[in-house]
C-alpha cells in the first residue's frame, strides 16, 4: 500500500557507510525536497563505502561527500529523534537502537530487511553485484512504501 511522504525520515543501519546513505539519496533523487531525509548508524566508525557511490553514481545518486555519523553524534549536535516522523531500521541492530532511542516518543520505527553486500563477493565485478542488489532492494522498498518517483532527472 502507498502511503503519502512523510515530512521527516530518517535511514539508519550498522555504520551509515552502505545501506542508510543509499536509501538517504535515492529518496531525496526519487522524491525531492518536499520531505527531510537523513540516515545515521549505530556506529560511525567507517566512511562511506566506495562500491556503494559507485552502484549510485549509476542511477545519478551522488553519495561522495556523505559524512557517516551516528546515533550519538545526532545527539550530541542537537538532533532530536523525535523531530522525525519516521525512521527506517535497515539492519537489525539499528532497528533495536531505534526502538531503544525512541521509546518515550510517539514515532514510527519500520524495520526494512536490506542484506549487508560488504564482505561478499572475491572480483570488483562480483562485489558490484552485491552492492546493486542492496540498492534495488532499496528502491524496491522506497516504490512499495510511497510509490514511483516523483522527480525527474
Amino acid at each position: 500500500m502507498v502511503h503519502p511522504l512523510p515530512q521527516s525520515v530518517l535511514f539508519c543501519c550498522d555504520h551509515n557507510a552502505v545501506r542508510s546513505p543509499m536509501a538517504e539519496g535515492i529518496m531525496k533523487k526519487f522524491y525531492g525536497t518536499g520531505t527531510y531525509v537523513q540516515s545515521a548508524g549505530v556506529h560511525n566508525d567507517m566512511e562511506i563505502d566506495g562500491f556503494c557511490i559507485a552502484v549510485c553514481q549509476e542511477i545519478d545518486v551522488e553519495l561522495a561527500r556523505h559524512r557517516s555519523r551516528s546515533f550519538d553524534m545526532m545527539q550530541e549536535w542537537g538532533d532530536d529523534l523525535s523531530s522525525f516522523d519516521l525512521v527506517v531500521a535497515l539492519s537489525p541492530a539499528s532497528q533495536r537502537r531505534a526502538l531503544e532511542l525512541t521509546r518515550f516518543f510517539h514515532l514510527d520505527v519500520e524495520y526494512w530487511p536490506i542484506m549487508d553486500p560488504t564482505g561478499l563477493g572475491e572480483t570488483r565485478a562480483e562485489k558490484l553485484h552485491h552492492y546493486r542488489q542492496t540498492r534495488d532492494q532499496i528502491i524496491k522498498h522506497l516504490k512499495e512504501r510511497w510509490g514511483e518517483p516523483t522527480e525527474r532527472s
